[in-house]
């Protein structure tokens, strides 16, 4: 009974600490499309994109339109993506139709078009992470990719989600029949990308790094003495002399890079280094998973 009282109550702060993400978020994404995007006819895709040309051709507002637009991909992705995601989906919509609509009324920040798709996508793309992080969705072209893709599985999202953004502001180029609208939005879109690689991955961004050389033992010791980095040997073949050799794996942050080169260059002047971004490092030393 005690075990059981237990669960419920770490039931109740997983869902209170996801709702708080989902509101979070979604007050972060709708400051950088009300204070920066709508008052520059800008566009970051999405339903937000259509709700930005009802707001300037039928002055409706942009939250409210962008719930109505949701409600017939809610009903349809309830019987097929299940009740949970549509939950989530739901939540996040809701709250950003709100907030939409509450920093609508006040001044925005800026007139200026390039600062407001700069500041515009850092902001919407942190709120967007925040959201993610908490498995959960604004409904928009994010829901109708998961449907498309439901449907025909060949089709992947992200290409769903990147042809509807492109359509979208598109359109809203066309509407407002001017080229430096699109041209910003796209801006926009790029950088709401980077905000999300950042928010999910880190500032920090790890580097591999390969190493020929003959005195790879020495190397690879120093590189362990000094800069408290492991290292793997590869075997390895170099089919232009037909030479088998050893080839160094090591991982490390961007500023241990310099460091790990000048340890090999001065024991070996003539040793061949790669250097090669890591998209994420997990264990020891690194990113740690946390146990369920």
């Amino acid at each position: 009974m005690e075990r059981k009282s237990k669960v419920i109550i770490l039931k109740i702060r997983k869902y209170l600490f996801q709702t708080l993400n989902i509101m979070l978020g979604t007050m972060i994404m709708a400051i950088g499309v009300s204070q920066f995007l709508l008052p520059n006819q800008l566009s970051s895709g999405g339903f937000s994109g259509i709700a930005t040309i009802t707001y300037y051709l039928l002055n409706w507002p942009v939250g409210t339109v962008v719930f109505v637009l949701n409600i017939p991909f809610f009903i349809l992705a309830y019987f097929k993506l299940g009740k949970k995601f549509v939950y989530r989906a739901i939540t996040g919509t809701i709250f950003l139709s709100i907030f939409l609509d509450v920093f609508d009324k006040f001044p925005s920040f800026t007139e200026d078009r390039f600062l407001a798709c700069i500041y515009g996508g850092i902001i919407i793309g942190i709120g967007t992470a925040l959201i993610l992080k908490a498995n959960a969705s604004t409904g928009g072209s994010d829901l109708l990719a998961y449907l498309v893709n439901y449907f025909n599985p060949n089709i992947r999202t992200s290409n769903v989600i990147v042809f509807l953004d492109i359509f979208i502001v598109g359109i809203n180029t066309i509407f407002f029949k001017q080229i430096e609208i699109g041209l910003y939005s796209a801006i926009t879109i790029y950088i709401m990308g980077k905000m999300l690689d950042i928010v999910f991955e880190g500032v920090n961004f790890t580097k591999t790094i390969f190493i020929i050389s003959k005195e790879y033992e020495k190397i690879s010791e120093k590189i362990g003495k000094e800069i408290k980095r492991g290292s793997t040997g590869i075997y390895a073949k170099g089919m232009y002399k037909n030479e088998e050799k050893m080839m160094l794996f090591c991982v490390g942050s961007r500023t241990e890079v310099a460091k790990i080169t000048r340890i090999c260059y001065s024991l070996d002047p003539t040793c061949f280094i790669v250097v090669s971004n890591a998209r994420e490092v997990i264990g020891k030393g690194f990113k740690l998973v946390a146990k369920e």
